[in-house]
């Protein structure tokens, strides 16, 4: 698929979502456009599939397909290769022909809802028995709930049972005309599309979104960083993994052999979990739990070849209020925990943890894990001078994550640096190193222009630039206290422009001459009427 055809695929999908714009917040019409489109793509993907079983049969239209035992056959192989099944009066261009009134009707330009056949009884019975097909089998656990957010009793959807049919119907016959193009060898072609509309839809929400969504930029440096000299990736791990969207960006850098993931927000775990089918992960190849981290770590005896997350900024837990937290090993070789109100570093000793020993680590933080003290103090400068993990800071600009405009960094951490290892020091957060878009800040990843590689560059050359990058030693590290503010390691000064210092010193001079002289007038003044001069002379 070209980029052209790439984009009127995801101009095609956004047309979709402005059908409930205006009638339900953003949120809630999310998970409607999502969940349908997710819909439609295992209704493809299994129509496909069972095509390609009935290969030299006398039926090779799995629409047509009646006999118990061909579709038994095919549901056990669909169970192990798909890791779920659609009869085939469940596929998704069946349902729609039923829920369609007129099938000449043209309604691409018409936001008026027609009058439609009733499906959302049949529709949720499809939804329920594509999760109740996986029940005793491997991947249940991956399409375990994973529709619960799609209510189609929902008032919100329209105030009767006619017109949420009308509204549902319409959207699924706006999607039935969108090619997936799922026979073509670029698999991610539809799940760069669903990563499109994901963003889109945190542009539409921006106070909610940082839940769910980081920056494709921001996921890119994080994904090349974590990668550096690897083609292959053995296992990537993400504490904190919103919608997925971090965890398939390492996939596009390095070829990944098993993701891993846990997010707190049950919403979220569920588009996480259909980002990663639609992006054509096998259930076998993904463990994405439902849980709290700091309090309920899912993966705990695991270890991770390459780690990154992007935790909500200074969130709240239990810390010391948890008795637990003290004895636990992600935190008790620290010396201190947490604070209660910022959980910034129990995200990161979490992570150290679980990063094996021949692993990267690249997290979001708020600029304040640099340089706050007491307990945060003291676990930094653990990190740094006792295990000898720290291995660069990564400054970005202000007001680049929805929902929030406070500055932020990346940390990057190692387990396998040497003892004199030097640290580097980025400060990509000036003028110059970004473009403002409407409301937000964007680091460019142009062909003209690429922020994002300047980054990934300077970290993976560890070279001087002036104003840009410091690589720093350890006893500098130390001489500062361990305080990691990146201002007392880069030094972005700029002279005023305009000011000529040579011509000022020469200024100087000259009203330093004039003052001798007004001084010496002043003096012999007050010589001749008698008096004592106002200044040492």
């Amino acid at each position: 698929m070209t980029e052209s055809q790439k984009q009127v695929l995801q101009k095609q999908l956004w047309g979709i979502a402005n059908l409930l714009r205006g009638k339900i917040s953003p949120d809630d019409y999310r998970d409607y456009i999502l969940g349908f489109i997710f819909y439609k793509y295992l209704s493809e993907k299994q129509y496909l599939y069972a095509n390609a079983l009935l290969e030299g049969e006398e039926v090779t239209d799995y629409k047509k397909v009646i006999d118990p035992e061909y579709l038994e056959a095919i549901k056990e192989e669909s169970l192990l290769k798909l890791g779920y099944f659609l009869k085939p009066n469940e596929l998704f261009d069946v349902l729609v022909a039923k829920g369609s009134a007129s099938e000449d009707e043209d309604d691409d330009e018409d936001d008026v809802i027609e009058k439609s056949n009733y499906i959302l009884e049949d529709l949720q019975q499809i939804l329920n028995h594509i999760e109740q097909s996986t029940m005793g089998t491997e991947s249940e656990d991956d399409f375990h709930a994973l529709f619960e957010d799609l209510d189609l009793n929902s008032t919100k959807l329209g105030r009767t049972v006619g017109a949420r049919n009308d509204i549902i119907v319409k959207i699924l016959k706006r999607l039935k005309k969108i090619d997936f193009k799922l026979k073509e060898v670029d698999a991610d072609v539809l799940g760069d599309a669903y990563e499109y509309l994901i963003g889109k839809f945190a542009a539409s929400m921006r106070k909610s979104a940082g839940e769910f969504y980081t920056p494709q930029s921001v996921s890119k440096i994080l994904a090349k960083i974590v990668t550096t000299g690897k083609k292959k990736i053995k296992s990537v791990y993400d504490p904190t993994c919103g919608s997925g969207s971090l965890l398939l960006r390492v996939s596009k850098e390095a070829d990944v052999s098993e993701f891993f993931g846990q997010e707190l927000n049950r919403t979220t775990y569920n588009l996480a979990r259909m980002n990663m089918i639609l992006h054509d992960v096998h259930f076998r190849r993904f463990d994405i739990r439902q849980e709290d981290t700091l309090e309920h770590p899912q993966h705990m005896d695991l270890r991770f070849e390459a780690v990154v997350a992007n935790p909500p900024f200074s969130a709240h837990w239990k810390g010391n209020k948890n008795p637990l937290n003290e004895s636990d090993e992600r935190f008790s070789q620290y010396g201190r925990l947490a604070p209660n109100t910022k959980a910034d570093y129990a995200f990161v000793t979490h992570m150290i943890h679980q990063l094996a020993d021949n692993g990267t680590m690249a997290c979001v933080m708020p600029h304040g894990v640099l340089f706050r003290g007491n307990a945060e103090g003291e676990i930094r400068k653990y990190i740094v001078r006792n295990l000898n993990y720290l291995d660069a800071v990564i400054g970005l600009p202000s007001n680049i994550f929805f929902g929030t405009s406070i500055p932020t960094c990346i940390l990057v951490l190692k387990k396998c640096r040497k003892a004199d290892d030097n640290i580097v020091f980025i400060d990509a957060s000036g003028e110059g190193h970004f473009v403002k878009e409407g409301n937000q800040n964007k680091l460019r990843d142009d062909a003209e222009k690429s922020d994002v590689d300047d980054i990934v560059n300077a970290y993976r050359t560890r070279e001087e630039i002036e104003k840009y990058c410091h690589i720093a030693t350890l006893v500098e590290i130390e001489e500062n206290d361990y305080n990691l503010n990146i201002p007392r390691y880069v030094d972005t000064f700029e002279e005023e422009e305009g000011i000529n210092i040579e011509e000022v010193a020469k200024n100087i001079e000259t009203l330093d001459e004039e003052l001798i002289k007004v001084n010496k007038e002043i003096a012999e003044f007050c010589s001749e009427l008698n008096i004592p001069t106002p200044f040492k002379s």
